[in-house]
């Protein structure tokens, strides 16, 4: 009898899950406007501090963004619906109430603030008269773009502009992830956190932190792929986005929802920025989950605050499907308390220095780390500290714009198409 009241219970479950999705489907255009409005982890520099090597720089992160936000926050639980927007006031009350994207055109546009620029050039699908900072706009007489409701929220409080028109805007009803799949992030979490450094479950440790980060990029996976063919050469195959979309709509093994996606980093971007702004002027760089920032005693209030208020979220999230909160919180091998999304202080370099966004250099104690995309860590330092005989300070006097890494001192594999045998 367990067993098959066990089997009742999980086809009720199964069949309630389906419901959900079948609810959550996505026409052509939503798909299209959507996917315009996609952007992923925020990464720049402080162009203030580009270039100069600073001392006493302190990196942040949060623990687990991704998945602190898919437990936190709340996400489109509707299909999407046209809606016509007449007042930036009803733009506004539209935004608190639903998760929105909508396109939208600013004139006489300007950043605000010093040590940042949010909107990234690749995402405006018209711009004229612009300034740019390292793909970042700073200025702009006339854009235009798609966005959220959370990138909307940064963006008033880092730019002005002198008239904003809306365009076409769509709006979805918001609540939290099913639980099925919140109670996934909650286990992995747990499981990531207790496993790792323990002999013998290294297996099992990097599948929970595989499946744990691979949750969110599942919910991204685009919907419409062109297919890679092959006949007499190699060739792409265009899809049908009608077909695609309809497979994707009525796919029996669907579990996710593509719009999620868009807003679980949506929200870690505007987590990231309040760090950014309450930062100011010792804001230096950040990346995705992290800021690397001057005086970090000073900034220690707006850390505790933001812990505080995350804390508050995911335990309300916790009260609405009456989950343990120590699921939020579970421990290390030593004992130690990991709470999920809350920031975690990772040490002070003596020197730091940027050149731009995934281009780095840090010095903690004697040891240098070196971070450009493209470019192996190590391979790096060691042709730098070769140049430089082995003087660190001159390490880093040589890492401008103009250093060169010949391709053998790289340690990567030099890519060369062959178009004849």
């Amino acid at each position: 009898y367990t067993a098959k009241s066990h089997k009742k219970s999980s086809k009720g479950k199964y069949l309630a899950y389906r419901k959900i999705m079948n609810d959550l489907t996505i026409s052509v255009d939503a798909y299209k406007q959507l996917k315009r409005a996609f952007m992923g982890g925020f990464t720049h520099a402080n162009a203030n501090h580009s270039g100069k090597t600073l001392q006493n720089v302190s990196s942040i992160d949060f623990t687990s963004s991704y998945p602190s936000v898919m437990v936190s926050e709340k996400f489109p639980m509707s299909r999407f619906k046209p809606v016509s927007i007449k007042t930036v006031k009803q733009l506004e009350e539209y935004c608190v109430k639903y998760c929105m994207v909508f396109d939208v055109k600013f004139t006489n546009f300007k950043c605000k603030i010093t040590q940042e620029t949010y909107l990234s050039e690749s995402k405006c699908s018209h711009i004229s008269g612009a300034v740019i900072n390292n793909g970042r706009v700073v200025a702009a007489d006339e854009l235009a773009t798609t966005i959220t409701d959370a990138d909307f929220e940064i963006m008033k409080q880092v730019y002005s502009w002198e008239h904003i028109a809306i365009g076409t805007a769509r709006y979805a009803h918001k609540n939290y992830l099913p639980k099925a799949i919140v109670k996934s992030v909650l286990d992995l979490y747990q499981n990531k956190t207790e496993l790792k450094d323990v002999a013998g479950s290294e297996v099992e440790y990097m599948l929970s932190k595989g499946m744990l980060n691979s949750i969110y990029g599942m919910c991204v996976t685009d919907i419409v792929k062109d297919n890679a063919v092959y006949s007499d050469d190699w060739a792409v195959e265009k899809v049908d986005i009608l077909d695609e979309v309809d497979k994707y709509n009525k796919s029996k093994n669907r579990f996710l929802y593509y719009a999620w996606g868009l807003w679980v980093t949506a929200y870690a971007r505007r987590n990231l920025w309040t760090g950014i702004i309450a930062a100011g002027d010792d804001y230096v760089y950040s990346d995705t989950d992290s800021l690397k920032v001057l005086n970090y005693e000073k900034h220690k209030p707006y850390t505790e605050w933001f812990d505080k208020r995350i804390i508050g979220k995911m335990e309300e999230m916790c009260d609405y499907y009456k989950f343990d909160k120590n699921l939020l919180a579970p421990k290390t091998k030593d004992g130690v308390v990991k709470m999920m999304g809350v920031w975690d202080f990772e040490g002070t370099y003596s020197r730091f220095k940027t050149l731009g966004a995934k281009r780095y250099l840090v010095q903690s104690g004697e040891k240098l780390h070196l971070t450009v995309a493209g470019l192996s860590k190590q391979n790096g330092i060691n042709y730098m500290k070769e140049l430089a005989g082995g003087d660190n300070a001159k390490v880093f006097e040589l890492f401008t714009d103009t250093l060169y890494i010949p391709a053998d001192k790289t340690g990567k594999m030099t890519h060369t198409y062959i178009d004849d045998e």
